[in-house]
């Protein structure tokens, strides 16, 4: 857009000639004096431009909370302190603004109050006083805003949302979502408008709230305030609809957890209302079908930053191309699933099946049928999903059909424009749902969206990787504007870089890579400290190593004097492990290996290592081998986890381990070999953040062992997720503390082994590449690097991102978008796609990190480059 002011936005002409503009503020934009002050210079300018502003804003960030909080505490009449908590929020909030809350307010508090004392009494919270104690919020709040505004020398006048939005009756809906979850009528108002007609004052008024037929308070639910604030618009043809919020518009993803996202500078109603509908929180979708009825623009800003451009709303702003603009995500997703051969070739199972759901007060949003089977999906942002609804619905349901529920899941969309046209432009971004377990999968009938519903821990990842593939490599175009990074890196440093080893350790680190051109450095203190913490957890009564993550004998040797065990996939492996630590306990050493030779078991079986066993071949086929001796078995679980397919190590589409449906025969072998069977092993795959992946685990295994009842020990395996990108959280494990102990209380007697790798290593090491040469290609610019592919191969084998940063430049601001590639003749020698960096030259050092685990040891010396040494410092 030519003019990045707000007020200067382009778009569609407004179907009116109203110069009534509506602007709607949320709970963070107005819980903060500073974000007030940009509010009040917003309006200034708005009223600069002969325009009538309305605001139209929420209660303060995380009050509504606090006021369900309050009615769940008051039956136990416990509610003091939370009451005293709102009341200190707002009276902090006028001390930051310079006013004194007013009688209006203070009265507030004290209804408040009296309706928390009331609720003690009578022990229960209705639906409607539900509703009047959450409106309290949004009432409070604006009188707050009013009073700033007032004291900004602006004509305010305030107005109570529930004199002017009227709730419409709605057939079949519960009481709860009559209160709670209410919708209103919208058409043009005149006489509305002639009341408001006052020239140059600010008329202000809350979201979220309204009033039924009865004059009764009601609720337009979570995010109702967007909607409110396109009523209003719709009911004053105003000239347009501003949502501002905390981020300056719509973006290709959420742009926090992928700040590769782009913002959208334009979009079409529909193309909006599907983004948000499918998981972006940046609009509420019912906000959306108001202002497209009457053409009135919607602009999104944020409020932090009110000079940046946002994204713009009308009925022709999008590009008619067909193209993915955005890839959204709903979570604490439901199914449904509706199983009976009756159905096929039946009339009206669908219309008595659905009938339910409508008796229910409850809203379908995504269908899936075959002869003997309906799926649908419930989300929770559109249905007042409680345990007794949900109990009612499946008691009724079954009595047509067999039900089941299943969740939470995670709703995946590819959204755009088209779709069906680009199907096969979308193979690669497809074959990463090859390892997923899809439960449902639609294609929109309005051509906008395809949607997959998968497990909800899978979910934040595969939209990473989903919008590197289907947007990143698209062809950018006037919708797609900067990235979240670029709009939002800080001027003059790296953001979440202060707090690493290595930027403590940065001159150590630049002499390292202006001497070597490439080097792998590995921190001890940071190595010692993760050793340390596993060793701490308690219930874990051995932690071995897997060697196969970083073999470097400075490793091996601090990891042996904290009293870890190692775990070796080859013979080659032990042997390393015996040369750097020769008098090693061979029981601190586990041997597991995959479709290794005879020789290699009967190798370790003489130097008696710790050995499993992961298929029925060797009990077949040497059972002599093994009589009288003790090993483990690794068991195939059936659900393979982690970040990529290739690191996924169960399932039917993974070589490893006994499958379940083996165990019988196993049971036989074990018998007919004469060996003992004392462990049981099981690993899913690397990179899981969810301690629920080791829980599942655990309780198969300790199930197992009560068949094979010579079992003492139960090894979990390894796989604790490692951040990808600075600033993100990693496996929390106090939680994974806590699932231990859930265990031994649950399966007494058994001893519980972990063998991670990465977690280990990965964080402690970093690749130093000196920049050889930069290039350019139109809109597209390279940084060479004195090493790629042949050093770390993982960006390439598992579209891995490891965080690059300039080394060199820590301090400069980062402007550029830049393709960080290696001398390797092969176009997957990327190390890093559009990275955000500060101007580059030759001879800068950069540095890659994470990339203590699987660097080193994945290298090669192909087109004969020798990989990066390695150091330990």
């Amino acid at each position: 857009m030519a003019d990045s002011s707000p007020g200067a936005v382009s778009g569609a002409a407004p179907a009116t000639e109203s110069n009534w503009v509506v602007l709607k503020f949320g709970g963070t934009s107005v819980s903060s004096a500073a974000n007030w002050k940009n509010i009040a210079d917003v309006l200034r300018e708005r009223l600069a431009e002969g325009l009538r502003p309305l605001v139209v804003h929420s209660a303060l960030s995380g009050i509504t909370d606090r006021l369900e909080q309050l009615l769940s505490l008051a039956i136990s009449n416990d509610w003091a302190p939370v009451m005293d908590q709102i009341e200190q929020r707002h009276r902090d909030l006028a001390r930051d603004l310079g006013v004194i809350p007013s009688p209006d307010l203070e009265e507030q508090f004290k209804r408040l109050r009296q309706i928390a004392s009331g609720v003690a009494l009578v022990g229960e919270v209705s639906e409607r006083l539900r509703a009047r104690v959450l409106a309290q919020g949004e009432l409070m709040a604006t009188r707050l805003g009013a009073a700033f505004l007032a004291t900004q020398g602006l004509d305010v006048q305030w107005i109570d949302a529930r004199t002017v939005l009227k709730s419409e009756p709605r057939a079949h809906a519960s009481l709860r979502a009559s209160y709670l979850s209410a919708t209103c009528a919208y058409e043009p108002d005149h006489l509305l408008q002639q009341r408001w007609s006052s020239s140059g004052s600010v008329w202000i008024s809350q979201g979220f709230i309204a009033s039924d037929e009865k004059g009764e308070t009601v609720l337009l639910g979570r995010g109702g305030s967007d909607t409110s604030a396109s009523y209003f618009a719709a009911k004053l043809q105003a000239c347009r609809l501003e949502i501002w919020t905390d981020v300056p518009g719509m973006f290709s993803a959420n742009p926090r957890a992928v700040p590769a996202a782009r913002l959208l500078r334009s979009l079409e109603y529909d193309e909006a209302q599907e983004i948000a509908s499918s998981g972006a929180k940046v609009l509420h979708p019912r906000c959306v079908m108001p202002v497209k009825q009457y053409g009135i623009p919607l602009h999104v800003f944020a409020t932090q930053t009110p000079k940046l451009e946002g994204t713009v709303i009308t009925a022709h702003g999008g590009n008619v191309a067909a193209q993915v603009k955005a890839v959204t995500m709903k979570r604490n997703i439901t199914l449904v699933t509706m199983e009976t051969v009756g159905m096929w070739h039946s009339v009206g199972f669908l219309a008595d099946a659905f009938k339910v759901f409508k008796d229910h007060g409850l809203s379908i949003d995504l269908v899936s049928t075959s002869e003997t089977n309906v799926t649908v999906s419930l989300d929770p942002a559109a249905n007042s999903m409680d345990k007794a609804t949900m109990d009612g619905l499946i008691l009724d349901l079954g009595r047509i059909c067999r039900v089941e529920l299943i969740g939470p899941c995670a709703a995946v969309s590819l959204v755009g424009r088209n779709i069906r046209a680009i199907l096969h432009r979308l193979g690669e971004a497809l074959e990463l749902f090859e390892e997923q377990k899809i439960y449902l999968v639609t294609q929109a009938a309005n051509d906008l969206n395809i949607t997959f519903v998968i497990d909800e821990d899978q979910g934040d990842r595969l939209v990473a990787r989903l919008h590197e593939i289907a947007i990143r490599k698209m062809t950018a175009d006037r919708v797609l504007g900067p990235t979240w990074e670029e709009l939002y890196s800080p001027i003059g440093k790296v953001r979440g870089t202060e707090g690493q080893w290595w930027h403590q350790r940065r001159e150590e680190l630049l002499a390292l890579g202006r001497e070597h051109g490439a080097a792998f450095v590995y921190d001890r203190s940071t190595l010692q400290s993760r050793a340390e913490a596993l060793q701490a957890l308690p219930g874990i009564d051995a932690v071995f190593y897997a060697l196969k993550a970083n073999w470097h004998p400075d490793i091996l040797r601090l990891f042996h004097d904290q009293g870890l065990g190692f775990e070796c996939v080859s013979q080659r492996e032990v042997e390393h492990v015996l040369n750097i630590l020769p008098d090693i306990d061979r029981r601190r050493i586990l041997f597991t290996p995959n479709f290794a030779p005879r020789s290699e078991y009967a190798w370790a079986l003489q130097q008696g290592i710790v050995l499993t066993l992961d298929n029925l071949y060797p009990l077949k086929a040497w059972p002599n081998l093994f009589t009288g001796r003790e090993i483990f078995i690794r068991i195939d679980t059936g659900h393979g986890r982690g970040h990529h397919d290739k690191v996924r190590t169960a399932g039917v589409h993974s070589k490893f381990g006994v499958p379940m449906f083996e165990l019988d025969e196993l049971e036989s072998l074990v018998e007919s070999s004469g060996v003992t069977v004392i462990g049981l092993h099981a690993h899913a795959g690397s990179g899981v953040f969810n301690v629920d992946n080791w829980a599942s685990i655990g309780t198969t295994l300790a199930t197992l062992a009560r068949r094979l009842k010579s079992v003492r020990i139960v090894d979990l395996g390894g796989g604790l997720g490692v951040p990808e990108r600075l600033g993100q959280p990693g496996i929390v494990l106090a939680d994974f503390a806590a699932m231990i102990e859930a265990l031994r209380a649950a399966y007494p007697g058994l001893a519980l082994w972990i063998e991670p790798g990465r977690y280990l290593v990965a964080e402690a090491g970093v690749l130093l590449a000196q920049v050889t040469q930069l290039k350019g290609k139109g809109e597209v610019h390279y940084i060479g690097v004195a090493t790629g592919m042949n050093s770390l191969i993982r960006p390439a084998l598992y579209g891995a991102h490891h965080e690059i940063l300039n080394l060199s430049r820590l301090e400069e601001a980062p402007t550029e978008i830049v393709n960080v590639v290696g001398p390797i003749c092969e176009s997957g020698d990327v190390l890093g796609a559009e990275r955000l960096l500060p101007p580059s030259e030759e001879g800068d050092v950069l540095l890659i990190a994470t990339a203590g685990a699987y660097g080193r040891a994945m290298s090669s010396c192909y087109n004969l480059r020798e990989p990066a040494r390695e150091f330990m410092i």
